[in-house]
C-alpha cells in the first residue's frame, strides 16, 4: 500500500482518485510515499526518507527545495495548464479593468453613498476622470507563450486585438494551439516598443529576475500598461512606481501585491486569484494525484520539474527505474550488472535534463536483493525502485 501526505487541503475530486484498496492519504502519516501540496513551505520541513516524489497542484514550486529533492532522487512535479483558463480570464478581466479604469470609478462611486438625490449628478459630472481606452484594435504583447500565455493570447485576439507574443522556448504542442492571428515578435525590445498592453507569464529565475527593470520600461510606450500575473521579482517595484509617477506608464496591475504597492495610484493589486477558481482547484488536484500515482505504480515521469519527462508502455515484465547523475559509463554499469544476473531487458528507456537522468527498464525474471544492492552502490547512482509485474 502507497502512503500520501497532504500538506494542504486537496480537492475531494482529486484524492477520490487514490484508490481505497492500495492507498492511504493524510495531513499526518508515518513514512509516506508521496506528499500531495499547494502552497505549503517544504523548504524547512523534514522530509522523510521514504518519500519518493512530491507533487504540487499549481505551477509555481518555489516552495519546495527542488536542490534537496533531486540530490535524494525524488521526483517534483507540478500541474502546468491545469489552471490556465482561471488565470486567462482573470488577466482578460484585469486588462479591462485596468484600461476602463473601472476599479478607480467603482471605488470613487461607492464614496458617494450618502449623497441621496445627488447621485446622478454628481456620477454625470465626475464621471470623465475615469475615461479609458477600449482594447479592440490595440496591440497586446504576451511574454511567455506556455499554457496560460498562449490562452490569452487566443482570447485577446478574439476580442479584437493585434497580438503578439514572444517566446524563444515555445514548445511544439503550444504553437500548434496558438491562433494564426498572433504575430511572432522578433525580439522582446520589439514587443516592449510596440505594445499598449504588456501581460508576462514567465517563471523567475537569473534570466528573468527584474525583467522589467528601469531601462526596459523605458522603452514601453508612453501610456501603456503592464500586468503581472506570473511572480514576483520580474518587475521592479521602484522603477514601476517611478513610471506611473512621470506618466510613462499608465498602470500596473499585479496579481501578488507587496506592501511597497499596496495604495500606489494606478496600481492595481489582486490578491492573487488567477487560479483561485473551484474549476481551477479540481483540475490541479486531479493532475497532482494522477501524475504521482503513474510515477510511484509504474515508474512514469510526465511534467516534473526536476526530472526528464519519461514514460513507457508497460510490458507486464518486472520494471526497474533508476535515476542518476548525468555523467560517462553511468548506464553501461547498469547494463552490465542486470545481464550479469542472468535477466534479460524486454526493454528500456534513458532520458537526461541537465544534471540528472532517468532510466525504465522491464526485465524477464526475479530482481535479487544482491542485484538491488550492486545497482545502488554503481557510482553516481542515485535512486533505485523495483516494481513487480508492471501493468
Amino acid at each position: 500500500m502507497f502512503k500520501i501526505q497532504t500538506l494542504n487541503k486537496i480537492a475531494a475530486c482529486g484524492l477520490d482518485r487514490l484508490p481505497r484498496d492500495d492507498y492511504e492519504s493524510a495531513t499526518e502519516i508515518v513514512n509516506p510515499d508521496g506528499i500531495l501540496l499547494r502552497s505549503a513551505d517544504m523548504h524547512s520541513m523534514d522530509i522523510p526518507a521514504s518519500v519518493k516524489a512530491i507533487a504540487r497542484a499549481g505551477a509555481g514550486v518555489n516552495n519546495i527545495p527542488l536542490d534537496k529533492c533531486t540530490e535524494r532522487g525524488i521526483v517534483v512535479f507540478n500541474t502546468p495548464g491545469a489552471n490556465a483558463n482561471g488565470v486567462k480570464e482573470i488577466v482578460i478581466a484585469s486588462l479591462l479593468m485596468s484600461s476602463r479604469n473601472l476599479h478607480e470609478g467603482i471605488t470613487w462611486t461607492n464614496s458617494l453613498k450618502g449623497k441621496g438625490a445627488e447621485v446622478p449628478a454628481l456620477v454625470e459630472k465626475g464621471k470623465s476622470q475615469f475615461v479609458g481606452p477600449e482594447i479592440q484594435g490595440k496591440t497586446l504583447g504576451v511574454i511567455g507563450l506556455g499554457a496560460i500565455g498562449v490562452l490569452v493570447c487566443n482570447a485577446a485576439s478574439a476580442l479584437g486585438m493585434k497580438v503578439m507574443g514572444f517566446d524563444p522556448f515555445i514548445s511544439v504542442e503550444a504553437a500548434w494551439k496558438l491562433s494564426h492571428d498572433v504575430i511572432k515578435a522578433p525580439s522582446l525590445d520589439t514587443l516592449i516598443a510596440e505594445s499598449d498592453y504588456i501581460t508576462i507569464h514567465v517563471p523567475v529565475n537569473k534570466d528573468t529576475k527584474n525583467l522589467f527593470n528601469e531601462e526596459r520600461i523605458g522603452r514601453m510606450k508612453k501610456g501603456a500598461r503592464l500586468l503581472n500575473f506570473s511572480r514576483n521579482g520580474l518587475v521592479d517595484n521602484a522603477a514601476i512606481k517611478a513610471a506611473i509617477a512621470s506618466g510613462k506608464i499608465a498602470g500596473y496591475v499585479i496579481d501578488l501585491p507587496e506592501d511597497e504597492l499596496i495604495g500606489v495610484d494606478k496600481v492595481l493589486c489582486v490578491p492573487h486569484l488567477g487560479a483561485s477558481t473551484p474549476e481551477s482547484e479540481d483540475n490541479c488536484a486531479v493532475m497532482a494525484v494522477d501524475q504521482i500515482r503513474e510515477y510511484l505504480e509504474r515508474g512514469n515521469i510526465k511534467n516534473s520539474v526536476n526530472f526528464p519527462t519519461c514514460e513507457m508502455a508497460p510490458t507486464g515484465k518486472t520494471r526497474i527505474t533508476l535515476s542518476n547523475k548525468n555523467v560517462p559509463n553511468v548506464l553501461s554499469s547498469i547494463t552490465t550488472l542486470v545481464a550479469a544476473s542472468g535477466l534479460n531487458i524486454d526493454d528500456m528507456l534513458n532520458k537526461n535534463k541537465g544534471d540528472v537522468a532517468y532510466n525504465i527498464i522491464d526485465v524477464s525474471g526475479e530482481v535479487t536483493d544482491n542485484l538491488v544492492a550492486k545497482l545502488k552502490a554503481v557510482d553516481g547512482v542515485i535512486s533505485v525502485r523495483i516494481l513487480p509485474a508492471c501493468m
